[in-house]
């Protein structure tokens, strides 16, 4: 692969908003796919370890909660990798370690070493593919970002629909470890979706402007610094709130049917349509978010999709009925899908280019962290033995979700003042100050090429940032 070319997105690069952003799109679209389905799907193995190793449910639970945490959990030690070596090779190690995870784990032979095979090591390898192809996203596309984030999004219910079904016939014709073996060789894909990951090239700049641009700050590994700004913080307390109640219905509303006494069949098919309904709403959400009148306020219609969704969960602890959880499902996948395909983008619009890589990570860690200190699942759980009714699981998680919505438009709209258009960084300033010079004193030919500097900086749709196909960075 040659040398590493740690790709920090130049600041005078256009996001192309098409072209390879498509191909950078698609791997983005199986990397979220594989992300967020393969802990539930993995789940479809767990009666066989069960009978293999001697243990109970709660033990082999632990596998996707490891899966989980690793995603979550190794947030900000991603952001230090890619601001240090660039997103394509740290996907491409990534891809490595989550198929050699699961590889490795089909020889096991007990419960700790699948924790730390197809636990840590899997969720490690997802976690290096998950942060860094959301960041090339954010960098190839700017105004069709909102549409190519929810249509990223539907790789989540697209392969848990997939993942699922092909998981138990894996376990039939194979058994756990050539399931095991087969989806290891199925996440190398996270490899090819790496090498996808092309940098974007900075505009030539003529002679003029070379000189004033050339020195650089050292990048840091790690930017504390998007603490300073307020719409971060509040996005971060609201988000941590809503991880502890957004993902409690879908788990909770099979039980939920099977304890109203309907057969297993009926009960599971729940989830396909709250699953169906997911794929067509995040990238109709994303269509929505990129109006023009619509993307200015996107952090509004984040908060109401979330709002949305709590008031779903509420509304669905009073289902007495088959025919209400279907209801229940139909808006709760409407909601979910909404609140799936703003969440990365309100962070990109609040933090911008340079911070994303960053924020995303931070964002992820305190996620992490509220998720650990809260222990809502076992509180949960509790509550469902002392009381013996969904009902009460519902309303604590619409009142979580809905408490975080009104967090984060509060904050916003009260705390919150607007910005001016101004270049994010100072390096940005400075740059654009010297091109503004140099079309007054500069001699023709000069004045030329600082032009078309210039055209790069401004934001017009019919200049994008080119490729990079040197052999340092492609495969």
């Amino acid at each position: 692969m040659g040398a590493v070319v740690a790709d920090d997105g130049p600041t005078g690069v256009k996001a192309p908003d098409g072209g390879w952003g498509w191909a950078v799109l698609f791997g983005c679209f199986i990397i979220t796919g594989f992300s967020y389905a393969f802990p539930k799907a993995v789940s479809v193995f767990f009666k066989e370890l069960i009978r293999e190793f001697g243990i109970g449910y709660s033990d082999t639970a632990w596998i996707s909660s490891i899966l989980l945490a690793m995603l979550y959990g190794t947030g900000p030690l991603c952001s230090v990798c890619v601001n240090r070596f660039g997103c394509r090779p740290v996907m491409l190690v990534g891809g490595l370690f989550a198929s050699m995870g699961m590889v490795i784990a089909s020889f096991c032979t007990s419960i700790i070493q699948i924790y730390l095979t197809a636990g840590v090591i899997t969720g490690l390898g997802l976690a290096l593919n998950f942060q860094p192809s959301l960041i090339m996203l954010n960098r190839y596309f700017d105004k069709r970002r909102p549409l190519a984030n929810g249509l990223s999004a539907a790789g989540s219910p697209v392969f848990l629909c997939a993942l699922s079904p092909l998981g138990q016939i894996l376990q039939h014709e194979y058994g756990w470890r050539g399931g095991f073996l087969i989806l290891g060789g199925m996440l190398l894909n996270c490899c090819v979706c790496g090498a996808l990951m092309r940098p974007l090239e900075p505009p030539k700049k003529s002679e003029a402007t070379k000189e004033p641009t050339e020195k650089k700050p050292k990048k840091k590994l790690l930017d504390f610094s998007v603490f300073k700004d307020g719409g971060f913080v509040i996005y971060t307390l609201a988000a941590s709130i809503m991880v502890l109640g957004l993902f409690v219905p879908p788990v909770f509303v099979v039980s939920y049917a099977k304890d109203l006494k309907y057969q297993d069949t009926k009960a599971a098919f729940l989830l396909t349509i709250l699953g169906f309904i997911d794929i067509f709403a995040r990238p109709i959400c994303g269509m929505v978010a990129g109006l023009k009148w619509v993307r200015p306020r996107c952090v509004y219609l984040f908060s109401f999709a979330m709002i949305f969704n709590g008031f779903t969960d509420l509304m669905g602890s009073m289902s007495v009925d088959y025919a209400g959880l279907v209801v229940f499902c139909i808006f709760f996948g409407i909601s979910y899908g909404m609140v799936g395909a703003l969440q990365f983008e309100v962070l990109m619009a609040i933090v911008g280019t340079q911070k994303f890589s960053s924020a995303i990570g931070l964002v992820l860690l305190a996620e992490a962290m509220a998720v650990l200190i809260g222990p809502p699942s076992a509180g949960k759980c509790k509550l469902l033995d002392a009381t013996g009714r969904y009902m009460f699981v519902f309303i604590i998680a619409g009142i979580e979700v809905t408490t975080s919505a009104l967090v984060l438009a509060l904050g916003n709209f009260f705390c919150i003042k607007k910005k001016t258009e101004e270049p994010q960084t100072k390096e940005e300033a400075a740059e654009r100050e010297e091109l503004n010079k140099s079309e007054d004193k500069a001699p023709e030919d000069a004045k030329v090429d600082s032009i078309e500097v210039e055209q790069f900086l401004k934001d017009e749709p019919e200049k994008n940032g080119e490729i990079v196909t040197n052999p340092e960075t492609c495969v």
